[in-house]
This record gives C-alpha cells, structure tokens and sequence, in this order.
C-alpha cells in the first residue's frame, strides 16, 4: 500500500510569436519549490530543443509552428507528460512533428530516463525488445528494416494508466505514415525488473 499523493497542479500556459503558438505546461504549488523549478525547466529546455530539431528538418519559408501537450499521469508522486511540436514550411513535401515524453517525480523533480527505472543488469532492453517485436508483428505494424526493432536506454517514454509506454520518433523504425508505434507494456509485467522503490513500483501500488 502507499499513502495518498496530491496530483501536481498545471497551468496551460501559450508562448506565442509570428509563425508560432506553443500551448504548454506549468507545475505550481508542489510542497518542494526546487522541485517545481526543476520540473518547469526541463520542460521549457524540452521545448526549446525540440523546435531546434524542428529547424534543422523544415527548411522551407514562412514555417508554422503548433506545439501542445498531453498529461499522461499525475498521481502518485509522478507526473509522466507528453510535448508535440508540429511544423510545416512552404515547399516542403509536408509538415514534420516532434513528440516526447518527460517523466518526473513531483516531491524532487527529479526527470528519468527509461533506464532510471530498471534495476541495473536487469535485462530490461533485451525483454522489452521481444515485446515491442511481438506487438509489432502482432498488430501489422509496417517497418523500414527487416531486423528486429531494438530498445535503448534513453528511449522514448511516458507512463499512463498502469503501463510503460514506449515509443520512436518519425521514421525511426517505420514508414511517415504510421506516425508515432507505440508500445504499452503493463507495468506489473515489469515489477521484477524494476528499481527499488522506484515509479513502476510507486505507479503499480494501490493506495490507501
């Protein structure tokens, strides 16, 4: 059992500028005001990196940039979110999106990696590779390369509704088309690699 966690409170906030108009988050009032200043910072550094991205790939005129967000969870000390850039400039074959996911815990703000939540010599990228190659193969997903799809440490990710989520950018491992593959993987499957005392672990308790 683990005791009760207030979900972290969020402001939509909108930054706006010619050509651009990104809707994003902002945590206040946590218990830890470091915390809250770590967490709006890495999603305002996210942001920025992403429309970096953005610039090196639509390198046409006049871009238009449209940025939103979506809270995935917010409970249990974790607050798990995911940021979509979408840009498209004149003359290119058509507009490009970003997406990725930031996971926090709210008491330290603390930002993790999909290895952060894995005990060391685990075998978690091996074990979630079989399962993303299984639903692959599963659900028809077309994909670039005929070699299995692989798993990386700093793989994208969010947490929703008891589940790992992992997910690859635009043509990473598919066809444009597709969109995003994600993969969801219930996080009870992946209690017995877990960290300890970690956010699967957090994430999987009931709560009292």
């Amino acid at each position: 059992m683990a005791q009760y966690v207030p979900p972290a409170s969020i402001h939509t906030l909108t930054h706006t500028a010619p050509g651009l108009v990104i809707h994003y988050p902002q945590v206040y009032g946590l218990m830890d005001p470091g915390a809250e200043e770590a967490i709006n910072r890495a999603i305002i550094l996210q942001i920025q990196d992403m429309q970096r991205e953005q610039q090196q790939v639509q390198t046409g005129t006049n871009p238009q940039t449209t940025g939103t967000f979506e809270i995935k969870t917010n409970e249990h000390g974790i607050l798990s979110l995911v940021l979509t850039n979408y840009t498209y400039s004149e003359h290119m074959a058509h507009g490009y999106t970003v997406t990725k996911g930031l996971t926090f815990a709210t008491a330290t703000g603390k930002s993790y990696a999909l290895s952060d939540l894995f005990r060391p010599g685990s075998g978690y990228q091996a074990i979630l590779a079989v399962e993303v190659n299984r639903q692959i193969k599963e659900r028809g997903i077309p994909v670039l390369e005929n070699s299995p799809v692989a798993v990386s440490p700093n793989q994208d990710f969010y947490l929703a509704d008891k589940s790992l989520v992992i997910f690859y950018p635009l043509y990473a491992i598919t066809p444009y088309y597709v969109g995003f593959p994600m993969f969801p993987v219930s996080v009870y499957d992946l209690l017995g690699l877990a960290a300890e005392n970690g956010l699967l672990s957090d994430l999987a308790a009931d709560v009292v």
